[in-house]
């Protein structure tokens, strides 16, 4: 494989849980851009947002982006909001397929409301705020090279998408 196969979509929308599974069918290394966020900081994304704000996470998550989007032969699992920031996109599609997994506001909202970890949820209305989010991205996820349902519980239709066009 001499492309990264790069996963965005909002959160909820099984990008985790489809990137594991496409880089143990591929035999690539699964890199999630949280995770690594999180490992630089030492700290939970959730507590970076409280403690720093959302536009240093924003900076951090965009720093790693660049390295990440350097690599070959990978599968890229971004945060949600990584189209926020106009620079991101280009630069995981230098090297890279991307992905967005498409889920309607009420199946994400479904999978996502009994986490406590989500800073961006926070809220009296989560669905409310998700489908606030979800409408201002939209534009943004559209960018991706194809889109991908995700709206089904299970990640085999996902995947064999995938795995078809690449």
């Amino acid at each position: 494989m001499n492309k990264n196969i790069v996963l965005i979509g909002f959160m909820g929308s099984g990008k985790s849980v489809i990137a594991r599974e496409l880089g143990k069918r591929l035999k690539v290394q699964v890199v999630a851009t949280d995770d690594l966020v999180e490992a630089r900081e030492g700290q939970a994304i959730h507590e970076i947002f409280r403690s720093k704000g959302e536009a240093y996470f924003r900076d951090l998550e965009s720093a790693i982006i660049k390295e990440v989007s350097l690599q070959r032969g990978i599968v890229i699992d971004c945060g949600g909001g990584v189209v926020l920031y106009k620079e991101n996109l280009p630069a995981l599609k230098r090297n890279g397929i991307v992905f967005y997994l498409e889920a309607t506001p009420e199946v994400i909202y479904q999978r996502i409301k009994h986490e406590t970890h989500r800073p961006l949820l926070k809220t009296p209305d989560p669905l409310g705020c998700i489908k606030e989010l979800y409408q201002q991205r939209l534009p943004l996820y559209g960018q991706a090279d194809h889109t991908i349902d995700a709206n089904d519980a299970s990640i085999e239709g996902p995947i064999v998408e995938i795995l078809k066009k690449v």
